[in-house]
Formats: structure tokens, sequence, C-alpha cells
């Protein structure tokens, strides 16, 4: 997909986030706003799957370790059609399939439940391994928060991958640089994030994940390399495309009220015009 065409559909994920917690009254807007461009590249372009068949065998996985940002993956997988992007205005509501997290018992192209931080890496490990065992070609992602990488089953996790060489595994961390405390560097410095991953035998690609020619290049560099999982640390702004939440850790956990609403829509409005002359 044409990159203007990955920025359109960008645009759409971040209008479904904002909409989703303002519905919802409640959620976690800002780590999903960061990641929304790899949500995107991954459902549009990077991963094998198939919305009329969530269940496909062959299909590749992926894990949001970073539970909370559910808005965000409900979002890429609303807009990629697994269910109607109206439904998204049911968020975290009593009898809806969109919990605060992903739950893959009741949610269309979840494929592992997770929220509780550090645990999601685990499973895509799993996952990974699994498919080495099995002589599968599917390949495992999983999206990371940088505040969730202070939890210490991450690099066990981590190490696991690369001491089995699982070179079907991309481990994606969003470094939007603040957490629900403040930035990360104040509550727990996690830095150097990429040498650590090298220590534990990675393949290490620091890129902007807001530009999608790094993240395809990334990726492809990711299918490239063989012995190694891949470890993809990518430099993001919280809360990118609403220009009160951008940077502001205030946004982690917190619903806009009415009139924020108004104004983040139009600040997406403003940036689908760009986009529509071709900016």
């Amino acid at each position: 997909m044409e990159n203007l065409e990955l920025q359109k559909k960008a645009n759409e994920v971040r209008k479904g986030i904002v909409t989703a917690v303002h519905a919802a009254k409640a959620g976690h807007p800002g780590g999903s706003l960061s990641a929304a461009d790899m949500f995107t590249f991954l459902y549009f372009e990077e991963m094998n799957i198939d919305p009329k068949n969530p269940k496909m065998e062959g299909r590749d996985r992926f894990v949001l370790s970073k539970g909370h940002t559910a808005p965000g993956l409900y979002s890429a997988l609303a807009n990629r059609g697994y269910f109607p992007v109206e439904d998204l205005t049911t968020l975290r509501k009593l009898g809806s399939y969109l919990q605060g997290h992903p739950c893959m018992q009741e949610t269309p192209g979840v494929d592992m439940s997770s929220g509780s931080l550090g645990q999601g890496i685990s499973a895509a490990v799993g996952m990974a391994l699994a498919g080495k065992l099995d002589n599968k070609d599917y390949r495992v992602y999983t999206l990371l928060g940088d505040g969730e990488i202070q939890e210490g089953q991450v690099w066990e996790a981590a190490m696991f991958a690369g001491a089995r060489n699982l070179d079907n595994l991309v481990v994606i961390v969003d470094n939007n640089g603040l957490q629900i405390d403040g930035k990360i560097e104040d509550v727990c410095s996690p830095y150097p994030i990429d040498k650590k991953f090298e220590a534990f035998n990675f393949n290490v690609i620091n890129i902007d994940g807001h530009d999608f020619d790094q993240i395809r290049n990334a990726m492809n560099n990711a299918k490239a390399c063989k012995g190694k999982p891949t470890a993809i640390i990518m430099k993001t702004v919280k809360g990118k495309g609403v220009s009160f939440m951008e940077n502001s850790a205030g946004w982690h956990g917190k619903a806009p009220n009415d009139e924020e609403y108004a104004t983040a829509m139009a600040d997406l409005a403003a940036i689908d015009a760009q986009l529509k002359e071709g900016k």
C-alpha cells in the first residue's frame, strides 16, 4: 500500500481511538495514538491475515502486550473489516465484546488476551516456538510499551527467544517516553533499550515509528534476518495527532470530555484535509 493511503488509514484509526475512548468515558488514548501508525502498517500491509477468516490456521499472529492500548488495536481491526467501525462506541460497555483489555474469546481478530503487563511477549514467544516446532511459516508480532519493559518477565521472554533463535518473532517497543507516572527515565529508566535486546541475541532496529518507509524497511530487515528474533525500537509521540494530548503523560489513561473530543476530531479532520491534498 502507498504511504499516503497508509497515512489516511492511520488517521481513521486515530479517529476510532478518540471516538471509542470518548464514548466509554474511560480508556487509554495516549499510547493507542502513538502506536496507530504501527497498528495500521501491521494490519493493512505487513501481516498475512483474513478478516473473513480470523482463525485461519496459517495467519500471522499479533499479541498486544501493552493490552491497555486496546482502543488502538480495536480501531485497526474495525477499519480492516473484522467488525463494524460503529461498534467502537461500545468500548468498555456492559455486554460489549470490546472490553478494556483484549479478549481472544470474544473479539474477532484478537489472538491473545492481554493486559497484565509483561505477559504478552511471553505468549508471543510461545507462539513463535510452536511455529518452529510445527514447521509452520507464520510470523508472530508483539507490541510492548516502553514503561512495560520495566517488568522482569519481559527479559525472561527475550532471553528465551534469543537463545532459541526465534527468527519468526518481531518484538516492537513503542518508545514514546512516557508512562502513567511521568517520564520513563524518571520512573525506572529502561535505557539503553536497544543494547539490552542486543545482549539477548536480537537483531535490533531503531526507527521513527511515524515514518512508514522506516517501518517497512524494518519489517523487511526482520524477514531477511535468519537465526535471531528482531526487536524494533520505535520512537513515537504519545498522543500523536491530537494537539493537546501530544507528549502529555496525563493522557495516558484519561477520556476526553465533549469539548476535548470536538477539538481532537477537528485536529484529525485537519490532518485529513492535508492528506487529501497529498501533503
